[in-house]
């Protein structure tokens, strides 16, 4: 993979970029890890999201789950995808049982995550994802915690590698 990168993120060119960021990711994933996914519609978060569930040995087509709240993948983890796009205040989550999935067995990830900031455990990853061009995207990564950190240090280790 040739995307470019910054401190904490990278620079992808294509959708094929951002998803070979995601498969990375993926590979890098254990249970209970925790991925907030943030950014303007269009942005690659769904993109980036069949990229990890790729990179989990994920079978299954992947949509985004903005009608039904959270999509169940079986892979080497269970993978939840989930997205907070329709939702209006965290009350509409408990319904849901939003912490069963986060501490659960699986991986969780989360679109349109900025919405609701206040539910999300402290220790996760957030990926902010900007359009800077038809098909360029800034992906940043900000970790919250020891768990995350770990996360991005192994992705700038393989920065070069897809």
């Amino acid at each position: 993979m040739d995307t470019g990168i910054f401190k904490t993120g990278w620079i992808t060119r294509s959708p094929a970029q951002t998803r070979s960021l995601g498969r990375r990711v993926g590979r890098l994933l254990a249970a209970g890890d925790m991925l907030a996914l943030c950014g303007d519609l269009g942005s690659g978060k769904t993109t980036f999201v069949q990229g990890v569930a790729e990179g989990l040995g994920v079978s299954d087509a992947v949509a985004s789950p903005t009608f039904v709240l959270v999509r169940e993948y079986q892979g080497r983890l269970p993978l939840y995808h989930m997205d907070f796009f329709r939702l209006e205040r965290p009350a509409d989550l408990e319904a849901e049982a939003f912490g069963e999935y986060v501490t659960g067995r699986g991986v969780t990830l989360v679109e349109w995550a900025q919405k609701m900031r206040e539910v999300l455990p402290k220790d996760r990853m957030e990926f902010s994802f900007v359009t800077a061009g038809m098909c360029l995207r800034a992906i940043e990564a900000i970790p919250h915690g020891a768990r995350a950190e770990a996360l991005l240090d192994a992705l700038r280790g393989g920065a070069s590698h897809g």
